[in-house]
């Protein structure tokens, strides 16, 4: 997948999602908060990589989260075949080990994205800069930044109106997605450039933060892009749940979890990659909406698995 979209301005997104669960022997499953619910509720919580290019994004990695009730259980460990070299670690730890495993891979990216959960962490952070990759981390509004020597939310306070600039973060259901921004460069001892980047709301005056940091000077249009491409992830895992089973599982074990988030990613993937193939090699016409990922899975499924189905009616469905 990274091949047919290999772009090397690429964005990696981290994101974990939930799936909910009963009873308790399902590997990884306790009362934990999960955004899937919105709530804490017994589930299981898996931790995301997305690769978001030009052409298309999908999943390339997916790590579960054992909490500390479970690696501290042998019994449960046991009978959930739990491999014995797997010990307890956080969500951002994970998130390090997919990055780290994919830019060591060769996977094409200039950028990590991910919401306030990753950005919060010094280690993620420094990982990053480590591989020399930039990122553009949300962060929570009492975030402090060490060198400024105050909280991220006290940095714009003397911010004139002329110093925001309204960019658009890429393009939603709604249209463009306009927002006021303002960036502010962070004094640092660190290599490369360091910058707090604030984006406002004009309709409700909300504030959001991000840390940003990369190995050579970008414009703040190039921030704001990557901020943007944050979103992919959240498509990601509607389209892998809603198309490729990823939430389906009804499996106990470490293995078998496994085995179906990588066989989900990897339908994921394929459709994925034929809609933008699609796309590239078959002009929209004018009265008529590109080809979407799940349109190509139902032309997928009615060629493949229905026998009494044909290319004209098919298509004439379609249309």
């Amino acid at each position: 997948m990274t091949t047919a979209f290999a772009d090397d301005h690429a964005v990696l997104v981290v994101d974990e999602t939930g799936d909910l669960k009963k009873g308790t022997s399902t590997v990884g499953v306790q009362r934990q908060y999960t955004g899937t619910a919105g709530r804490i509720e017994n589930s299981q919580v898996a931790v995301y990589l997305t690769y978001a290019a030009a052409r298309g994004h999908a999943l390339i990695d997916g790590r579960l989260y054992l909490p500390k009730s479970w690696t501290t259980d042998p019994g449960k460990l046991t009978r959930a075949r739990v491999p014995e070299d797997v010990e307890f670690a956080t969500k951002t730890t994970l998130a390090q080990h997919m990055i780290t495993a994919a830019l060591d891979a060769g996977v094409p990216a200039s950028w990590i994205a991910g919401d306030e959960v990753y950005g919060a962490d010094s280690h993620l952070r420094t990982t990053c800069r480590d591989h020399n990759i930039g990122y553009v981390l949300a962060v929570a509004c009492n975030h402090h930044v060490v060198t400024a020597g105050c909280r991220v939310d006290a940095l714009g306070i003397s911010a004139s109106d002329s110093d925001w600039q309204r960019l658009s973060a890429g393009v939603g259901s709604k249209g463009p997605r306009i927002y006021s921004w303002l960036r502010i460069a962070i004094t640092s001892t660190l290599p490369g450039y360091e910058w707090i980047m604030l984006r406002r709301n004009d309709s409700t005056s909300e504030l959001a933060y991000y840390r940003c940091w990369s190995p050579q000077p970008v414009t703040l249009a190039v921030l704001v892009g990557v901020a943007g491409r944050r979103w992919t992830i959240e498509e990601s895992f509607q389209a892998a749940k809603g198309q490729a089973g990823l939430d389906e599982h009804q499996v106990r074990t470490w293995t078998s979890w496994r085995r179906w988030v990588i066989l989900s990613m990897a339908a994921m993937a394929f459709l994925a990659v034929t809609t933008a193939n699609e796309r590239d090699r078959t002009p929209t016409p004018q009265d008529l909406i590109p080809f979407t990922l799940n349109e190509i899975r139902r032309l997928f499924d009615q060629l493949t698995l229905t026998h009494t189905a044909t290319p004209t009616t098919v298509w004439a469905w379609s249309l």
